[in-house]
């Protein structure tokens, strides 16, 4: 009689196990739901969770974070992470207004204000002029006008571009992954030693490749590489275009073609998706040659190879212009 007391209690005690264990949450090898806005920022994190999972990416194909618009699938996905992802309200506007009201439970990681990150103000004066996107409105001259609900904070968010930065960016997402799975902290430190190597290796090869063109002053389409000419001495002298979304007025298009003629700007860089008018229009009677840089990886597939492929492009293209025969 005592052995089958016995024994029933013993498989009542199991059976009590077994619920209880089936209603505890599944952490053990769960993969962190991390979403990530742009793509360079996502390369950098898609290597840094190399072996635990993969982030999700927003701004995908040719998209511009400036003008892109979340749809009800994205939105969801940012609603249901462990961490989202992003640089700015500035560089991805269509940002400011679900972070302001997504769960507790989302860990927003804002880049521009992460520990390490350097900063610049964004160019002024000459034909550099204030820095604007689609967030903002043109008036009947063709400047820029803030829009009223704009809060700019005049600093320059295509801080991925300087590969200190980068590594500032993968220790921030690092962290915020850790932070919410402890159980892959380990891991994530290895991968970002890994990448901390590979970054300072990338940035040597640039470096070598860029110094022969450090003395020869060009122009951008907009002021988007500041921080990657910055870090490797490039001399650009001014863009065509105040934003990428807001076209120029005749004037500055004047003051765009009297710097080249003045400077003697060797090559004027245009954008994937640029207006071959404007150029022509700023080189027209001038020997400057046309090329194309490509900040944000609008032109590249995206995943871990991204970042990588996107510096040594801007690399290659400025050092090949910059050094052609005339």
């Amino acid at each position: 009689m005592g052995d089958l007391m016995t024994r029933a209690l013993l498989s009542k005690m199991s059976a009590f196990l077994v619920l209880t264990f089936m209603s505890l949450p599944l952490r053990a090898g769960e993969a962190p739901k991390v979403v990530v806005t742009i793509k360079p920022i996502h390369s950098l994190v898609a290597r840094l969770m190399a072996g635990i999972g993969q982030p999700q990416l927003i701004v995908d194909g040719s998209a511009s974070p400036h003008t892109f618009t979340l749809k009800p699938s994205t939105a969801r996905a940012i609603n249901e992470a462990d961490v989202f992802i992003r640089v700015s309200d500035t560089l991805e506007p269509f940002t400011r207004k679900i972070v302001s009201s997504l769960p507790s439970a989302v860990t927003v990681v804002t880049l521009i204000d992460a520990q390490g990150v350097k900063l610049f103000d964004q160019r002024h004066g000459g034909t550099f002029e204030k820095h604007v996107h689609g967030h903002e409105e043109a008036n009947a001259e063709g400047h820029a006008e803030e829009a009223e609900d704009h809060d700019e904070d005049g600093k320059d968010g295509h801080i991925w571009l300087d590969p200190v930065n980068a590594k500032a960016i993968v220790a921030a997402s690092a962290k915020a992954i850790a932070k919410r799975y402890p159980e892959y902290a380990e891991k994530l430190r290895q991968n970002e030693a890994a990448i901390d190597a590979d970054l300072d290796a990338l940035d040597r090869e640039i470096a070598t490749e860029l110094k022969p063109v450090r003395d020869k002053p060009f122009i951008v389409f907009h002021d988007a590489t500041q921080y990657f000419e910055r870090h490797y001495g490039l001399q650009a002298a001014g863009s065509i275009t105040v934003s990428p979304d807001v076209a120029p007025s005749a004037k500055r298009l004047t003051e765009v073609r009297g710097k080249i003629a003045a400077l003697g700007a060797v090559c004027v860089f245009t954008e994937p998706d640029f207006q071959p008018n404007l150029v022509a229009a700023v080189t027209e009677g001038s020997r400057s040659r046309a090329g194309t840089l490509d900040a944000e990886g609008q032109l590249l597939t995206s995943g871990p190879d991204l970042y990588d492929v996107l510096l040594r492009g801007l690399a290659h293209n400025l050092a090949g212009c910059l050094t052609a025969p005339s």
